[in-house]
């Protein structure tokens, strides 16, 4: 697939897309490229839409935003920018994982006049991130959004050919074998760039800052207080701990009616690698109910 560009929000934005049709936006996250979508976005050409999914920005070959911001606040509104540049209408969708994800619920909140579903992978709604929080398991997990707040990160990450990116990659990744290698390069490259990586780590930084995570400050928590009225489908790994079988209920329970879950056995955070044909499957029974 040929990588394209469009310009939004005054930043270019690359994207690779196949098929036409109604569109279907998907959204990557970190340490991730388009590449995470590469069995998705077939099986969606042939469904009848047009897949595409961009490099998020400051992820190369897109574009660094000359101020340095990755609030979550930009990329709602690139995701929903991208949306009318594209020439979507309400019969678009759309797809997220990691930092896709908390993207997807945000912009399917705010304009939800411009997505017809929404489906999440392997993030949930931030009001149930808190509920396994002072867990151990997750604490640990979840160690590098501590890591990167520091300065020593920028020197760090990048060091051994990005081998903490390698490390990062298999801590998430549950017990279904893979070969990720192809992923993991793809996303060092997009971040090899200084100013690449910094805007990277910038996610974590602007988006949860030490003094303010998880008060009522919190401007992220604020941003993504509210669901999708839009039906969505959630999926997550099993081995991925911040979410387990009671709190995915609750998550299907507190979205809007026609939506589903699924626990994907075995899985770790990134089933659309891990598990590509499980999820497809899911999703192409989603969209088609």
């Amino acid at each position: 697939m040929e990588t394209q560009r469009i310009t939004v929000n005054g930043l270019d934005i690359a994207y690779v897309e196949q098929g036409s049709g109604p569109l279907a936006l998907l959204l990557h996250g970190f340490p991730e490229t388009p590449e995470t979508f590469r069995h998705l976005l077939p099986e969606l050409a042939k469904a009848g839409y047009r897949a595409i999914a961009p490099y998020m920005r400051g992820f190369a070959p897109s574009q660094v935003p000359t101020d340095g911001s990755m609030l979550m606040k930009d990329l709602i509104a690139d995701a929903n920018a991208l949306h009318d540049a594209l020439g979507g209408d309400g019969d678009a969708i759309i797809v997220g994982h990691d930092w896709g994800g908390f993207t997807t619920w945000g912009a399917a909140a705010h304009a939800p006049e411009r997505w017809s579903k929404v489906i999440v992978a392997d993030v949930p709604p931030v009001r149930f991130y808190e509920r396994r929080a002072d867990v151990p398991e997750q604490i640990h997990k979840n160690s590098h959004f501590y890591f990167f707040q520091m300065a020593i990160a920028d020197q760090l990450v990048p060091a051994n050919d990005f081998a903490y990116l390698d490390w990062l990659w298999q801590h998430w990744s549950g017990l279904t074998p893979y070969d990720s290698a192809r992923d993991r390069q793809a996303g060092k490259d997009a971040l090899r760039e200084p100013a690449n990586l910094q805007a990277g780590l910038g996610l974590y930084r602007q988006n949860f800052p030490s003094r303010t995570f998880g008060t009522d400050a919190w401007e992220m928590g604020r941003l993504l207080a509210d669901l999708p009225p839009q039906p969505t489908l959630y999926l997550h790994g099993s081995e991925d701990p911040v979410v387990n079988e009671e709190i995915l209920a609750d998550i299907v329970a507190a979205l809007p009616e026609g939506s589903q879950g699924a626990l994907l056995p075995g899985v770790g955070h990134f089933p659309l690698l891990e598990a590509p044909e499980e999820v497809n499957k899911r999703i192409l029974a989603f969209l088609n109910t």
